[in-house]
């Protein structure tokens, strides 16, 4: 896969929405442009998590035993699901109030199966020498996506009118959540059923 190539099916996957991506609107939201910048930290450090050892040491694993993929995919479902019902009933709050923590970007990432798309289709396999490269390039371009939508979600913060007030906000975020989490699990039970 070409350098070219490669940035644009991480661009598309990092625009595509799901989890995270909701998560990090929902923090531009809530605190704005600048206090939600160090949560991408938090991505980038839960998808290279995952994405590390997958792309170095288990990408075998997966392709002899397929079944744990499916799993994998569950486990994240789940931890989606919880977090669309945390979403769900955040109550009207002050102001100061942030609803998205580091703790819960790092871990959905950790459980976005983008990240495994990533270390098993993506990223080349091999040594960290091999990877640095690459995973230079993708910190690079997460930190792109994440600002977009960060932005996103600040824009829509800073409108003044009733309609985009943050219990709709979280609400639709639950919602898109609730969503993701229905597909990756459906699509996960079909195939092991």
């Amino acid at each position: 896969m070409t350098i070219a190539e490669f940035t644009l099916a991480i661009l598309l996957l990092l625009c595509t929405p799901g989890p995270t991506n909701t998560l990090m609107a929902l923090a531009g939201y809530e605190r704005g442009i600048t206090k939600a910048l160090p949560l991408i930290g938090a991505e980038i450090a839960g998808y290279l998590t995952v994405i590390l050892p997958v792309a170095t040491l288990a990408a075998p694993i997966f392709d002899q035993w397929p079944m744990l993929s499916l799993w994998m995919k569950l486990v994240a479902g789940a931890w989606v699901f919880v977090m669309a019902l945390r979403l769900w009933s955040i109550k009207a709050s002050s102001e100061k109030d942030h609803h998205v923590s580091g703790r819960a970007v790092y871990i959905t990432t950790c459980l976005n199966p983008k990240a495994l798309i990533i270390g098993l289709v993506i990223m080349p396999h091999g040594s960290l020498g091999l990877l640095a490269p690459h995973l230079a390039l993708f910190a690079a371009l997460v930190l792109t996506a994440a600002c977009g939508w960060i932005t996103l979600g600040a824009t829509l913060g800073g409108r003044q009118e009733v309609f985009f007030g943050p219990i709709l906000i979280s609400r639709m975020a639950s919602v898109g959540l609730l969503a993701f989490a229905l597909i990756l699990t459906g699509t996960s039970l079909g195939a092991l059923i």
